[in-house]
C-alpha cells in the first residue's frame, strides 16, 4: 500500500454560511476512495456552531466548578450546555457528548476564532460528514470518504492526537476477527481504530497552532471491512467505571 497525504492550503478563515465543500473542492482535487479530513473547528464555524461569552449566563455548578478549574464561569456552562453527561469536573471536565464521544471540555475551544466567542462542536458530526460528501460528489462527481477530527488528549500518555469524532463513506473500524495471523492463529479480539489512525495524521499535517491547514487529503487507502462500533457503551467502559467509583 501507499499512501499520500496532501495537507489542503488555500482556505480561508471560515464564517459562517461558507459553503464548506465548495471552498475545499476549488483547493484541490479528488478521486473516488480519496478521504477528506476536516477540521471540527471549521466545520462548526460554517454552520455557525458557535457562542458569544456574553450571551451565556452561568449556573451555580458552573461557578462552583470554576471556582475549582479557575476557568471563566461562562465557558464552564458552554461545557455543561454541550455535554450529556459530567464523567469528572476537576481537574478539568470530561464529558460525553450527544454524539457518543467523551473528551475534554466537551470540545468547547475559544482558540482559532475572533473576538470572546466559543466554538461548540457539531452535535452529530457523522451526519456533518455525510452532507459534505454528498456535496463533493455533486460539485467533482467523485466518491469521497469524509472524517471530522478534534483534537484530544490521552488517557496514560501525554500530548494531545486527533481524534475521529464523526466519519462517512467508510466504517470506523477495520475487524480481524476471525482472519488468521502468519502463523495461522485466529484472531479473536482485533479491532483496528482507522479513522482514529486516520485522524491522527491529519492533525499532525494540520497543526495546532497558526499553520493554516484545517483539511487533509488522503489517496490510496484502499478499502476494509468492519464495523461502526467505535464509542464504548457505558456498561464495556471499564475507565469510566473506575472513575466513578
Amino acid at each position: 500500500m501507499s499512501v499520500h497525504v496532501t495537507g489542503i492550503s488555500g482556505i480561508p478563515l471560515i464564517q459562517k454560511g461558507d459553503d464548506l465543500p465548495a471552498i475545499i473542492c476549488r483547493n484541490t482535487t479528488f478521486e473516488d476512495g480519496d478521504i477528506l479530513c476536516i477540521a471540527s473547528t471549521i466545520v462548526s464555524k460554517a454552520k455557525g456552531y458557535t457562542r458569544a461569552l456574553a450571551d451565556i449566563t452561568p449556573s451555580p455548578d458552573a461557578f462552583r466548578i470554576s471556582g475549582l478549574t479557575k476557568e471563566d464561569p461562562r465557558f464552564i456552562q458552554a461545557i455543561l450546555d454541550s455535554s450529556t453527561e459530567i464523567i469528572q469536573e476537576y481537574p478539568f471536565i470530561l464529558s460525553e457528548v450527544p454524539c457518543g464521544h467523551v473528551g475534554v471540555r466537551a470540545g468547547v475551544d475559544n482558540s482559532n476564532i475572533e473576538g470572546e466567542n466559543i466554538i461548540i462542536l457539531p452535535k452529530d458530526p457523522s451526519a456533518e460528514c455525510r452532507e459534505i460528501r454528498a456535496a463533493i460528489k455533486k460539485i467533482t462527481g467523485k466518491d469521497v470518504g469524509v472524517i471530522v477530527t478534534d483534537t484530544c488528549g490521552r488517557a496514560f500518555r501525554r500530548g494531545q492526537c486527533g481524534n475521529a469524532i464523526g466519519w462517512a463513506g467508510m466504517t470506523a473500524i477495520r475487524d480481524f476477527r476471525g482472519d488468521h495471523d502468519l502463523f495461522g492463529l485466529e484472531l479473536e479480539i482485533t479491532e483496528e481504530a482507522v479513522v482514529d489512525e486516520i485522524a491522527a495524521f491529519s492533525n499532525f499535517i494540520m497543526g495546532e497552532s497558526d499553520n493554516g491547514i484545517p483539511a487533509v487529503k488522503f489517496s490510496g487507502c484502499g478499502t476494509w471491512k468492519g464495523h461502526d462500533s467505535l464509542f464504548f457503551t457505558k456498561e464495556e467502559d471499564l475507565i469510566r467505571k473506575a472513575m466513578k467509583r
